[in-house]
């Protein structure tokens, strides 16, 4: 085989083994592509806003995501906004959903359906993942007869129809892990979770995924002596 006849080959290999190579850098992409669906718009705070706030193009802006990572309720443009307010403090880059806004259409009282009410309590968790809009988990962590705790599931699937951090338990101190929430819940379990903050251990609350909507381990319990 002559010098130039083996460079040819060469260069041809080569370019074969790029092909491939580039074919499946492709495949790749697409595949990853298909598991995070289509990107959506979703619109996000520009600035810091505080209750009362004007929504607006100068606060606002329109980020697109996957719409696997999308929250379930939000919006895709600015202009759905106009003349709306922030019902709720919002967060540099926080999505803007509906349970923090204030269209002007909300009447007088709670924002639950009738039979429904709020509750209210302090729990561990993260402030940055509990968000007005999204979807919680409760666990209730109490001393048992024998002295040893239990861990109970309390609450699944409850709507967050506001968040915020926990103020520290002294003043001046940050808050460690502990977030203040209202949940959308029926009456009997607002009185079980008033009850809670009284006798239990620790109340811990657990964000679910966006779109996780499954339901059937409330009863769970799990003892000290969990091996």
């Amino acid at each position: 085989m002559t010098r130039r006849r083996r460079a040819v080959l060469l260069v041809g290999l080569a370019l074969v083994l790029g092909a491939m190579s580039a074919s499946d850098v492709a495949g790749r992409e697409a595949a990853l592509r298909r598991s995070l669906g289509p990107t959506v718009p979703v619109v996000v705070a520009r600035t810091r806003l505080a209750t009362g706030d004007r929504l607006d193009r100068r606060h606002l802006a329109v980020r697109e995501v996957p719409s696997r990572y999308a929250p379930a309720a939000s919006y895709g443009s600015v202009t759905a906004l106009d003349g709306a307010r922030a019902a709720a403090p919002i967060g540099p880059g926080e999505d803007v959903v509906p349970a923090a806004v204030d269209d002007g259409s909300r009447t007088a009282g709670a924002p639950v359906r009738p039979g429904e009410r709020v509750a209210e309590l302090v729990a561990d968790g993260s402030p940055d993942l509990v968000r007005p809009g999204g979807r919680v988990d409760v666990l209730v962590t109490r001393e048992r007869g024998d002295g040893r705790a239990g861990t109970t599931l309390a609450l699944e699937d409850a709507e967050v129809l506001a968040a915020a951090p926990a103020p520290g338990e002294e003043a001046g101190q940050p808050a460690a892990a502990r977030v203040a929430v209202s949940l959308r819940v029926t009456v009997r379990q607002a009185v079980y979770l008033a009850a809670a903050q009284s006798f239990a251990r620790e109340l811990r609350i657990l964000p679910r995924a966006a779109g996780d909507r499954r339901h059937g381990l409330a009863g769970t319990t799990v003892g000290a002596d969990l091996r």
